[in-house]
């Protein structure tokens, strides 16, 4: 006799600036091992990529509550969602967040926009030649692959993304849901801090650190701790 009930599954965002390639490769494996489908689609185009991203989620949620999560803006998408649609969310996975409330001077904003001012002005191939000189090779080829396929729309999502208020800390205080958070010890693009700042303000969260260096040698490492965390929190 085979089993009725559908797999439950998580949707899953990217980054600024990047794309469901990446969170696929974080997350399908982690998720897959704990019985979870992953969902992971790709960013809309330009300056519309968070407006897009929310309707999208807006829909999935028509068959039933949703775990949702992401990578970085990915995982701030998926919270400010959450705070507005708290009886269909079921859980967060939440990798790499990088600020709360509004952006200010954080690291991965101003990155993005820095990134948004040289693809305008030097053009997508010469911006990737000096965004890649010097970094770790899996990185470059992540962001050679990722950024050529948002192609024209890069900047405006850069911009988009870097300027958008993640929901504050007051707004995560409400969500009483299992919350998995990932985070790197050295990423300095994606500070400690606010990662532990999210954990605080969870109800139920869990937070799991990780590496910049275990990513680049295994993609899952990053997802492998937020599905931790995600099921440490479950049991709270």
């Amino acid at each position: 006799m085979t089993s009725a009930i559908a797999r439950p599954s998580a949707v899953l965002l990217p980054g600024t600036g990047s794309d469901e390639i990446f969170v696929r490769s974080v997350f399908a494996g982690p998720l897959a091992v704990a019985g979870v489908g992953a969902i992971t689609p790709p960013p809309p185009p330009g300056e519309l990529v968070g407006v897009e991203y929310l309707k999208l989620l807006d829909m999935l949620a028509d068959a039933g509550p949703l775990i949702v999560g992401g990578i970085s803006f990915g995982a701030h998408l998926a919270v400010e969602w959450a705070v507005r649609n708290r009886h269909r969310c079921a859980g967060l996975l939440l990798a790499l967040p990088a600020w709360h409330g509004e952006p200010g001077r954080a690291p991965a904003s101003l990155a993005a926009m820095a990134s948004a001012d040289l693809v305008a002005a030097q053009g997508l191939e010469e911006a990737l030649r000096r965004s890649t000189a010097g970094v770790a090779p899996w990185l470059a080829a992540e962001l050679a692959r990722a950024w050529r396929r948002h192609g024209h729309g890069l900047a405006a999502s850069l911009r988009a993304a870097a300027a958008r208020p993640a929901p504050p800390l007051s707004a995560l205080r409400t969500l009483d849901v299992p919350a998995g958070i990932a985070a790197c010890t050295d990423d300095p693009v994606h500070p400690l801090a606010c990662a532990r700042a999210w954990a605080r303000a969870l109800p139920r969260a869990a937070l799991v650190e990780t590496t910049l260096a275990a990513l680049g040698e295994d993609r899952e490492s990053l997802g492998r701790a937020a599905v931790l965390a995600w099921q440490r929190a479950s049991r709270s």
